[in-house]
Protein backbone atom coordinates (compact mmCIF):
# COMPACT_ATOMS: atom_id res chain seq x y z
CA UNK A 1 0.00 0.00 0.00
CA UNK A 2 2.72 2.38 1.16
CA UNK A 3 4.82 1.93 -2.52
CA UNK A 4 0.99 2.47 -4.12
CA UNK A 5 0.77 5.60 -1.86
CA UNK A 6 4.09 6.77 -3.49
CA UNK A 7 3.02 6.06 -6.85
CA UNK A 8 0.25 7.86 -7.02
CA UNK A 9 1.36 10.81 -4.97
CA UNK A 10 4.43 11.40 -7.43
CA UNK A 11 1.88 11.33 -10.50
CA UNK A 12 -0.22 13.90 -7.94
CA UNK A 13 3.13 16.31 -7.38
CA UNK A 14 3.90 16.17 -11.23
CA UNK A 15 0.96 17.72 -12.47
CA UNK A 16 0.06 19.65 -9.97
CA UNK A 17 3.84 21.91 -10.07
CA UNK A 18 4.50 24.68 -11.43
CA UNK A 19 8.00 24.93 -11.50
CA UNK A 20 8.46 28.84 -10.07
CA UNK A 21 7.79 28.42 -6.52
CA UNK A 22 3.91 29.08 -6.84
CA UNK A 23 1.61 26.78 -6.11
CA UNK A 24 -1.40 25.88 -8.52
CA UNK A 25 -4.90 24.69 -7.16
CA UNK A 26 -4.02 20.81 -7.08
CA UNK A 27 -5.49 18.29 -8.76
CA UNK A 28 -8.17 15.37 -6.68
CA UNK A 29 -6.41 12.72 -4.56
CA UNK A 30 -6.64 9.51 -6.36
CA UNK A 31 -9.08 7.06 -4.64
CA UNK A 32 -7.53 4.52 -2.05
CA UNK A 33 -4.52 6.99 -1.48
CA UNK A 34 -6.62 9.99 1.06
CA UNK A 35 -6.90 9.72 4.46
CA UNK A 36 -9.97 8.59 6.15
CA UNK A 37 -12.83 10.35 6.58
CA UNK A 38 -12.93 12.49 10.31
CA UNK A 39 -14.37 11.01 13.12
CA UNK A 40 -16.01 13.35 15.56
CA UNK A 41 -14.80 12.96 19.04
CA UNK A 42 -17.05 15.93 20.16
CA UNK A 43 -19.04 18.38 18.98
CA UNK A 44 -20.66 21.71 20.03
CA UNK A 45 -17.89 23.17 20.92
CA UNK A 46 -16.91 27.10 20.41
CA UNK A 47 -13.90 28.23 18.65
CA UNK A 48 -11.78 25.68 19.58
CA UNK A 49 -8.24 27.10 19.04
CA UNK A 50 -5.38 24.45 19.90
CA UNK A 51 -5.02 20.80 21.14
CA UNK A 52 -2.48 19.52 23.40
CA UNK A 53 -1.99 16.26 24.97
CA UNK A 54 -1.27 14.96 28.46
CA UNK A 55 0.94 11.32 29.14
CA UNK A 56 -1.88 9.34 29.34
CA UNK A 57 -3.36 10.64 25.83
CA UNK A 58 -6.36 12.80 26.98
CA UNK A 59 -6.27 16.31 24.83
CA UNK A 60 -6.41 19.90 26.50
CA UNK A 61 -8.31 22.04 23.95
CA UNK A 62 -8.58 25.57 24.99
CA UNK A 63 -11.33 27.68 23.41
CA UNK A 64 -10.36 31.33 21.90
CA UNK A 65 -13.63 33.28 23.20
CA UNK A 66 -14.92 31.65 26.62
CA UNK A 67 -11.76 30.91 27.75
CA UNK A 68 -12.08 27.78 28.84
CA UNK A 69 -9.47 24.92 28.79
CA UNK A 70 -11.59 21.81 28.29
CA UNK A 71 -9.93 17.80 28.74
CA UNK A 72 -11.23 15.37 26.47
CA UNK A 73 -10.55 11.55 26.43
CA UNK A 74 -10.24 9.93 23.29
CA UNK A 75 -13.90 8.49 23.88
CA UNK A 76 -14.87 11.97 23.56
CA UNK A 77 -15.93 12.34 27.34
CA UNK A 78 -15.25 16.25 28.56
CA UNK A 79 -14.54 18.43 31.62
CA UNK A 80 -13.92 21.30 32.28
CA UNK A 81 -10.18 22.64 33.85
CA UNK A 82 -11.59 26.10 34.42
CA UNK A 83 -11.69 29.48 32.93
CA UNK A 84 -8.47 30.91 32.36
CA UNK A 85 -7.98 33.92 34.84
CA UNK A 86 -7.19 37.42 33.01
CA UNK A 87 -8.17 36.55 29.61
CA UNK A 88 -9.84 39.16 27.62
CA UNK A 89 -11.07 37.93 24.47
CA UNK A 90 -11.09 40.41 21.15
CA UNK A 91 -10.99 39.94 17.69
CA UNK A 92 -8.64 37.50 16.64
CA UNK A 93 -7.29 37.19 20.35
CA UNK A 94 -8.46 35.11 23.52
CA UNK A 95 -7.64 31.86 24.78
CA UNK A 96 -5.21 30.61 22.14
CA UNK A 97 -2.04 28.31 22.42
CA UNK A 98 -1.85 25.30 25.12
CA UNK A 99 1.15 23.21 25.64
CA UNK A 100 2.00 20.37 28.04
CA UNK A 101 5.49 19.34 29.60
CA UNK A 102 4.84 16.46 32.19
CA UNK A 103 1.88 17.83 34.46
CA UNK A 104 3.08 21.12 33.85
CA UNK A 105 0.23 23.26 31.44
CA UNK A 106 1.17 26.47 29.33
CA UNK A 107 -1.25 28.45 28.01
CA UNK A 108 -1.20 32.07 25.39
CA UNK A 109 -3.88 34.02 26.05
CA UNK A 110 -4.44 37.76 25.14
CA UNK A 111 -5.12 39.95 28.47
CA UNK A 112 -6.01 43.47 28.89
CA UNK A 113 -3.05 45.15 27.47
CA UNK A 114 -0.91 42.67 26.24
CA UNK A 115 -0.66 38.59 25.13
CA UNK A 116 1.02 36.64 27.84
CA UNK A 117 2.05 33.31 28.74
CA UNK A 118 1.72 31.66 31.70
CA UNK A 119 2.19 28.20 33.30
CA UNK A 120 -0.06 26.28 35.72
CA UNK A 121 0.24 23.03 37.08
CA UNK A 122 -2.35 20.02 36.68
CA UNK A 123 -3.64 19.11 40.00
CA UNK A 124 -6.17 15.97 39.29
CA UNK A 125 -9.55 17.76 37.84
CA UNK A 126 -7.73 21.66 38.25
CA UNK A 127 -5.22 23.88 37.47
CA UNK A 128 -3.20 25.40 41.14
CA UNK A 129 -0.43 27.44 40.88
CA UNK A 130 -0.24 30.17 38.15
CA UNK A 131 3.11 31.55 36.66
CA UNK A 132 3.25 34.33 34.66
CA UNK A 133 6.26 33.86 32.27
CA UNK A 134 6.33 36.21 29.68
CA UNK A 135 4.21 39.65 29.59
CA UNK A 136 4.37 42.61 26.94
CA UNK A 137 3.77 40.33 23.62
CA UNK A 138 2.20 43.17 21.48
CA UNK A 139 -1.91 42.86 21.41
CA UNK A 140 -4.29 43.62 18.86
CA UNK A 141 -7.64 42.95 17.23
CA UNK A 142 -5.48 40.88 14.78
CA UNK A 143 -2.59 39.24 14.33
CA UNK A 144 -1.74 37.96 17.73
CA UNK A 145 0.18 34.61 17.02
CA UNK A 146 -0.61 32.26 19.80
CA UNK A 147 1.16 29.08 19.17
CA UNK A 148 2.79 27.20 21.81
CA UNK A 149 5.09 24.02 21.20
CA UNK A 150 7.92 22.33 22.51
CA UNK A 151 10.01 21.47 20.50
CA UNK A 152 12.78 18.37 20.49
CA UNK A 153 15.39 20.30 22.39
CA UNK A 154 12.91 20.47 25.16
CA UNK A 155 12.51 24.05 25.12
CA UNK A 156 9.13 25.86 24.56
CA UNK A 157 8.41 28.04 21.38
CA UNK A 158 5.68 30.14 20.75
CA UNK A 159 4.67 32.59 18.22
CA UNK A 160 3.55 36.07 17.96
CA UNK A 161 1.91 38.46 15.59
CA UNK A 162 2.99 41.74 14.20
CA UNK A 163 -1.23 43.14 15.26
CA UNK A 164 -0.92 44.58 11.95
CA UNK A 165 2.14 47.18 13.45
CA UNK A 166 3.85 46.02 10.41
CA UNK A 167 6.96 47.56 11.58
CA UNK A 168 7.33 45.58 14.63
CA UNK A 169 8.36 42.20 12.32
CA UNK A 170 11.37 43.75 11.67
CA UNK A 171 12.28 45.08 15.20
CA UNK A 172 14.39 42.61 16.90
CA UNK A 173 13.97 44.47 20.29
CA UNK A 174 9.71 43.99 19.83
CA UNK A 175 8.07 40.74 20.74
CA UNK A 176 5.82 40.72 17.88
CA UNK A 177 6.10 39.15 14.78
CA UNK A 178 8.43 36.85 15.94
CA UNK A 179 9.13 33.14 17.03
CA UNK A 180 9.45 32.91 20.78
CA UNK A 181 11.92 30.20 22.39
CA UNK A 182 12.44 29.47 25.97
CA UNK A 183 12.84 27.97 29.21
CA UNK A 184 10.37 26.59 31.43
CA UNK A 185 10.83 29.57 33.52
CA UNK A 186 10.32 31.85 30.32
CA UNK A 187 13.76 32.52 30.09
CA UNK A 188 15.88 33.27 26.88
CA UNK A 189 16.97 29.68 26.02
CA UNK A 190 21.14 29.34 25.74
CA UNK A 191 21.51 29.43 22.23
CA UNK A 192 19.11 31.95 21.32
CA UNK A 193 20.82 33.98 18.48
CA UNK A 194 20.43 37.23 20.15
CA UNK A 195 20.59 36.59 23.56
CA UNK A 196 16.70 37.73 23.95
CA UNK A 197 13.44 35.38 23.47
CA UNK A 198 13.63 36.35 19.65
CA UNK A 199 14.18 32.65 17.73
CA UNK A 200 13.50 34.54 14.87
CA UNK A 201 11.55 37.38 13.16
CA UNK A 202 10.17 39.01 9.66
CA UNK A 203 6.78 37.13 10.54
CA UNK A 204 3.60 38.64 9.98
CA UNK A 205 1.33 35.88 11.86
CA UNK A 206 2.33 32.12 12.91
CA UNK A 207 -0.40 30.12 13.52
CA UNK A 208 1.34 26.61 13.07
CA UNK A 209 4.49 25.25 14.49
CA UNK A 210 6.20 21.35 13.51
CA UNK A 211 9.31 19.21 13.89
CA UNK A 212 10.25 16.29 11.16
CA UNK A 213 12.06 13.70 12.79
CA UNK A 214 15.06 14.88 11.76
CA UNK A 215 14.62 17.90 14.07
CA UNK A 216 13.59 20.69 11.46
CA UNK A 217 11.42 23.59 12.53
CA UNK A 218 8.20 24.42 10.14
CA UNK A 219 6.18 27.16 10.91
CA UNK A 220 2.73 27.82 8.96
CA UNK A 221 2.60 32.15 8.41
CA UNK A 222 -0.89 34.11 6.85
CA UNK A 223 0.46 36.61 3.89
CA UNK A 224 -1.56 39.57 3.14
CA UNK A 225 -2.97 39.41 -0.31
CA UNK A 226 -1.03 37.26 -2.54
CA UNK A 227 0.38 34.64 -0.65
CA UNK A 228 0.34 32.52 2.60
CA UNK A 229 3.15 30.68 3.43
CA UNK A 230 5.37 27.78 5.14
CA UNK A 231 8.78 28.08 5.87
CA UNK A 232 11.75 26.61 7.34
CA UNK A 233 12.65 27.76 10.62
CA UNK A 234 16.34 28.82 11.47
CA UNK A 235 17.84 30.55 14.13
CA UNK A 236 18.26 34.57 14.07
CA UNK A 237 16.96 34.28 10.48
CA UNK A 238 14.88 37.17 8.91
CA UNK A 239 11.63 36.08 6.50
CA UNK A 240 11.21 39.55 5.10
CA UNK A 241 7.59 40.87 6.33
CA UNK A 242 6.50 43.35 5.41
CA UNK A 243 9.26 43.67 2.89
CA UNK A 244 8.33 40.70 0.97
CA UNK A 245 5.00 38.76 0.87
CA UNK A 246 5.86 35.26 -0.85
CA UNK A 247 9.51 34.68 -2.00
CA UNK A 248 11.55 37.21 -3.11
CA UNK A 249 15.12 38.44 -4.63
CA UNK A 250 16.64 39.94 -1.44
CA UNK A 251 18.93 37.81 -0.04
CA UNK A 252 18.93 39.69 3.45
CA UNK A 253 15.46 37.38 3.92
CA UNK A 254 14.64 33.78 3.71
CA UNK A 255 12.35 32.92 1.02
CA UNK A 256 9.42 30.50 2.38
CA UNK A 257 9.67 26.49 1.09
CA UNK A 258 5.95 26.50 -0.28
CA UNK A 259 3.47 29.48 -0.84
CA UNK A 260 -0.03 29.27 -1.61
CA UNK A 261 -2.84 32.30 -2.86
CA UNK A 262 -4.64 33.45 0.28
CA UNK A 263 -8.07 31.78 -1.35
CA UNK A 264 -6.79 28.56 -0.85
CA UNK A 265 -5.13 28.59 2.75
CA UNK A 266 -4.98 31.06 5.60
CA UNK A 267 -2.72 28.05 7.14
CA UNK A 268 -3.43 27.68 11.28
CA UNK A 269 -2.51 24.36 12.94
CA UNK A 270 0.05 22.05 11.52
CA UNK A 271 1.69 18.71 12.19
CA UNK A 272 4.24 16.47 11.16
CA UNK A 273 2.99 13.09 10.66
CA UNK A 274 3.85 9.87 8.00
CA UNK A 275 6.37 11.48 6.06
CA UNK A 276 3.93 14.95 5.45
CA UNK A 277 3.18 18.61 7.24
CA UNK A 278 -0.93 18.79 8.13
CA UNK A 279 -1.91 21.99 8.00
CA UNK A 280 -5.37 23.24 8.80
CA UNK A 281 -6.89 26.15 6.05
CA UNK A 282 -9.27 28.82 7.45
CA UNK A 283 -10.15 30.70 4.30
CA UNK A 284 -9.27 27.57 2.26
CA UNK A 285 -11.68 25.18 4.77
CA UNK A 286 -9.83 22.30 4.08
CA UNK A 287 -7.03 19.98 5.43
CA UNK A 288 -3.59 20.39 3.47
CA UNK A 289 -0.66 17.46 2.95
CA UNK A 290 2.53 18.59 2.40
CA UNK A 291 5.15 15.67 1.71
CA UNK A 292 8.79 16.65 2.27
CA UNK A 293 11.82 14.52 1.22
CA UNK A 294 14.65 13.69 3.24
CA UNK A 295 16.47 17.39 3.14
CA UNK A 296 13.00 18.99 4.13
CA UNK A 297 12.07 20.37 1.00
CA UNK A 298 8.59 20.65 0.17
CA UNK A 299 6.42 18.66 -2.55
CA UNK A 300 3.66 19.98 -3.99
CA UNK A 301 0.30 19.99 -1.35
CA UNK A 302 -2.84 18.01 -1.59
CA UNK A 303 -5.84 19.46 -0.60
CA UNK A 304 -8.30 16.85 1.60
CA UNK A 305 -11.89 17.29 2.47
CA UNK A 306 -12.06 20.64 1.02
CA UNK A 307 -15.23 22.64 1.91
CA UNK A 308 -16.82 19.62 3.56
CA UNK A 309 -16.12 21.34 7.39
CA UNK A 310 -15.66 24.56 6.99
CA UNK A 311 -12.70 26.43 8.77
CA UNK A 312 -10.03 24.03 9.89
CA UNK A 313 -8.15 25.64 12.69
CA UNK A 314 -6.57 23.06 15.12
CA UNK A 315 -3.96 20.29 14.08
CA UNK A 316 -2.25 18.43 16.17
CA UNK A 317 -0.42 14.82 15.97
CA UNK A 318 -1.79 12.37 18.87
CA UNK A 319 -0.52 9.54 20.63
CA UNK A 320 -1.04 6.28 18.57
CA UNK A 321 -0.24 8.77 14.83
CA UNK A 322 -3.74 9.43 14.25
CA UNK A 323 -4.71 13.73 13.68
CA UNK A 324 -6.87 15.57 15.77
CA UNK A 325 -8.42 18.74 13.96
CA UNK A 326 -11.04 21.02 14.73
CA UNK A 327 -12.89 23.47 12.96
CA UNK A 328 -13.02 27.32 13.40
CA UNK A 329 -16.86 28.65 12.24
CA UNK A 330 -18.28 30.07 14.92
CA UNK A 331 -15.58 32.66 15.01
CA UNK A 332 -17.05 35.13 13.14
CA UNK A 333 -16.08 34.41 9.82
CA UNK A 334 -17.52 30.88 9.00
CA UNK A 335 -20.69 29.69 8.77
CA UNK A 336 -21.70 27.23 11.65
CA UNK A 337 -22.81 23.64 10.64
CA UNK A 338 -24.39 21.17 12.63
CA UNK A 339 -22.34 20.27 15.54
CA UNK A 340 -20.28 23.15 15.40
CA UNK A 341 -17.54 23.58 16.45
CA UNK A 342 -16.54 20.17 16.47
CA UNK A 343 -13.11 18.31 17.30
CA UNK A 344 -12.28 15.38 14.63
CA UNK A 345 -9.91 12.96 14.80
CA UNK A 346 -8.43 11.90 11.31
CA UNK A 347 -5.76 8.53 10.33
CA UNK A 348 -3.08 10.32 7.93
CA UNK A 349 -1.82 8.45 4.61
Amino acid sequence: MRKLWTIMLLAVLTACSSGNGEVLPTAAVPAGVAPGAPKDVVTGLSVPWAIAFLPGGDALVTERDTARLLRVSPAGKVSELGTIEGVRPDGEGGLMGVAVKDQQIFLYYTAEQDNRIVRYRLDGDGLTDPQLLVQGIPKGGIHNGGRLAFGPDGFLYATTGETGDRDLAQRRDSLGGKILRMTEDGAPAPGNPFGTLVYSYGHRNVQGLAWDPAGRLYASEFGANTYDEVNLIRPGANYGWPEVEGRGSDQRYVNPILTWSTAEASPSGMAYADGSLWVGALRGARLWQIPLDESGSAGTPVAHFTDRYGRIRAVTAAPGGSLWISTSNKDGRGTPRDGDDRLMTVTPG
